[in-house]
């Protein structure tokens, strides 16, 4: 059995309207031993949200591990459901958790930037929150709740990580692409590359407007489409494409950057972001990250190491990162079998010396 392969299109139930998360109480009727985790920051913003009083409060301990998850399972001993409020790392440790203690998971987003809420999958790290790997539940969410209302509390620079995280699909799958044979592109990795396709035209079409919305702190259809597009249609990719549709260059080199300490706070949609222009570079599209650099310089997206905090960018220096990210158990590989750390390094110093910031 393969799970990494299998077609996972999304949750059981995704739910997006104004208001929904007042709402959740109804949503839990089915159950009856109910565990939340959550971050301190998480539950503040939830908690003035739905002003209701609840128990069984879990905090995580904010690096989205196996040993985060097995703690908490072992603090909560016994639950029906796992109810997961917060960013990414929180709501893929709820997965953990509840895939430990064989619960349900509901799924609640408290800020738009990344597909964790949706996707059946989670980005683990080590405890010292370095990237571990992409861990598999055989169960998906019970139920993602979305709430446009609430999420207008997403502070920008994690909004702009989330349309970076997001463009991927469409640069990771198409890199792919070119690899694959006709007898591999399946009907479903068709179907993931016509989403991802459409992913990659809505962004363009939508980042700039939401983004005022977001300033303006208005629900508008420009803000609901990015919503839905950065949670649910981004994890859709992936569950469609399975392996071909979830990473590939960009998220490889994210991952070998979180062996550099500085980039620790740094939002994962940033370091992607940057990761797009570095796979773009290696398979010779210069072109399109010249078309690409307006668009970056226009949401907040990064286009220099030096805006994820990384000073030195020295080949010495970089070798954790390039070792992890061309390494055979990373998806750079899905672009090349072949890739070297020095070929790598060729790549990132050609985005280095594309335009000025």
């Amino acid at each position: 059995m393969n799970i990494a392969n299998e077609v996972r299109p999304g949750g059981n139930r995704y739910v997006s309207y104004e208001g929904s998360v007042k709402e959740l109480a109804d949503y839990l009727k089915p159950f009856k031993k109910i565990a939340f985790v959550t971050g301190k920051k998480s539950f503040k913003i939830f908690s003035d949200y739905y002003q209701k009083e609840i128990d069984n409060v879990f905090y995580y301990d904010g690096t989205a591990s196996y040993e985060d998850g097995e703690r908490l399972s072992n603090l909560i001993g016994e639950a029906d459901v796992v109810v997961g409020i917060g960013g990414g790392r929180v709501l893929d440790t709820a997965k953990i958790t509840a895939d430990n203690l064989k619960a349900e998971t509901v799924l609640v987003p408290t800020l738009i930037s990344n597909c964790a809420p949706f996707a059946p999958v989670a980005a683990v790290y080590y405890p010292n929150r370095s990237f571990r790997g992409v861990g598999y539940f055989e169960k998906s969410a019970y139920l993602t709740l979305v709430d446009p209302t609430l999420l207008l509390t997403t502070p920008e620079d994690y909004f702009v990580a989330g349309i970076g995280d997001t463009l991927a699909k469409w640069y990771e799958i198409e890199g792919i692409l070119r690899f694959l044979n006709d007898e591999e592109k399946t009907a479903y990795i068709r179907l993931a590359v016509s989403s991802a396709k459409m992913i990659k035209e809505l962004l363009l079409e939508d980042a700039e407007q939401g983004i005022e919305d977001l300033k303006n702190q208005q629900v508008t259809p420009a803000f609901i489409r990015l919503t839905d597009t950065i949670i649910a249609l981004a994890a859709e990719v992936g569950g469609f494409g399975g392996i071909y549709g979830r990473s590939a260059g960009a998220h490889a080199l994210h991952d070998g950057l979180s062996y550099l300490e500085e980039t620790h706070e740094e939002l994962h949609g940033k370091k992607v972001a940057y990761g797009i222009l570095v796979q773009l570079a290696y398979t010779g599209d210069l072109g399109e990250i010249v078309t690409l650099l307006p668009f970056y310089d226009k949401v907040g997206l990064p286009t220099k190491l030096a805006e994820l905090n990384v000073s030195n960018t020295g080949f010495d220096y970089l070798v954790p990162v390039l070792n992890h990210a061309v390494s055979p158990e990373e998806s750079f590989v899905l672009l090349d079998s072949s890739i070297t750390p020095e070929k790598l390094y060729e790549a990132i110093v050609k985005v280095e010396s594309l335009g000025n910031k």
